[in-house]
């Protein structure tokens, strides 16, 4: 009886030293897979706070906390099926669906550029179609939460792409699922606890600032209040930035390992020489020199791509937007 169980309690620490040891592969995994889609999920975080602009204090985090559940239902119900339909049936499909989500994101950070050299012209389709749906439909803040999550879709989509492209080839299918669902769950809770953080900061530097204490601890807090206040609309503005140049070197860093999978690596080749000359040109900053170097020749080409589908959106695109209003109408 006592070798029987001795025997059942190794299988069980067996069992459960099996089990650690996948998790610890999912979680390794996922934190891979989810680094590489770093610069989407910056990008994620930087769009949204612009979402609550507008709307009283009371209602800033009711709105975030919307957007961060319609986020989730996209990534878990949509799009992780979606992935593991492609990645058993259609493996071949997701380059040419990552290119695409590469194409939009450089278009993106490519019209925000030209709107701020060209502020008249850059939006002139967008302002035509705000201004016909306007004329129909008051922007509420339910409409304001349906654009978030739609434009959330498309970013999501982007990361959920990209982790499953990092994942190593002969993954099983429920690894994939784990890890799509890690990715997911932790990608999100990520960005909108940190859209919750930026937007609410005014108010608690605003709250710090009125602090009545007359200590030295109380000068103190007064004092980082005044910074939060201050701080926080040059804070926005930096995100944006920063916001607009991840959608350009994700974008273009996509098209440019897009183009080398169909065997074009030309512009691959030429970053990555640039990018190794730079390093060896400045050995103690090797690392961070060449990722800057990568990250810059990525952004250029997601730039030219971007500049290029700004006239065929404008021309084409916004145009038959429109008429299918109009018909709806």
């Amino acid at each position: 009886m006592s070798v029987g169980l001795i025997a059942l309690l190794d299988d069980v620490a067996a069992l459960a030293r099996m089990a650690a040891t996948q998790l610890d592969d999912v979680a390794a995994q996922a934190t891979k897979a989810g680094t590489k889609a770093a610069g989407v999920v910056i990008d994620d975080a930087a769009v949204t706070p612009g979402y609550v602009t507008g709307f009283a204090a009371s209602r800033e985090i009711p709105i975030v906390a919307k957007i961060a559940l319609g986020s989730l239902r996209n990534k878990l119900i949509f799009l992780l099926p979606g992935a593991l339909v492609l990645s058993f049936f259609a493996p071949w499909a997701i380059t040419p669906l990552l290119m695409l989500g590469g194409f939009y994101l450089a278009y993106e950070g490519a019209e925000k550029v030209y709107e701020k050299l060209f502020p008249h012209k850059a939006h002139a389709h967008e302002e035509k179609v705000d201004a016909a749906a306007a004329a129909s439909l008051k922007v509420q803040e339910d409409r304001r939460v349906a654009s978030a999550i739609k434009t959330d879709f498309i970013l999501s989509a982007e990361i959920m792409a990209i982790t499953l492209a990092g994942l190593p080839e002969g993954s099983s299918l429920w690894m994939q699922a784990i890890i799509l669902a890690v990715v997911g769950i932790g990608v999100t809770v990520a960005v909108y606890g940190v859209v919750a953080l930026i937007v609410k900061a005014d108010d608690a530097g605003l709250a710090m600032a009125r602090n009545g204490t007359t200590n030295v601890f109380g000068s103190i807090v007064r004092g980082l209040g005044c910074g939060l206040v201050v701080g926080m609309p040059v804070f926005l503005k930096v995100l944006t930035v920063v916001g607009t140049a991840a959608m350009v070197w994700v974008g273009g860093g996509i098209l440019v390992h897009g183009l080398e999978h169909y065997g074009i690596d030309f512009l691959a080749h030429g970053i990555e020489a640039a990018a190794e000359a730079a390093a060896h040109a400045v050995p103690a900053l090797a690392g961070v020199v060449h990722w800057l170097v990568t990250a810059a020749g990525s952004g250029v080409v997601g730039l030219i791509a971007g500049a290029l589908l700004i006239p065929l959106v404008g021309g084409v695109l916004a145009p038959a937007w429109l008429w299918v209003n109009a018909q709806r109408a």
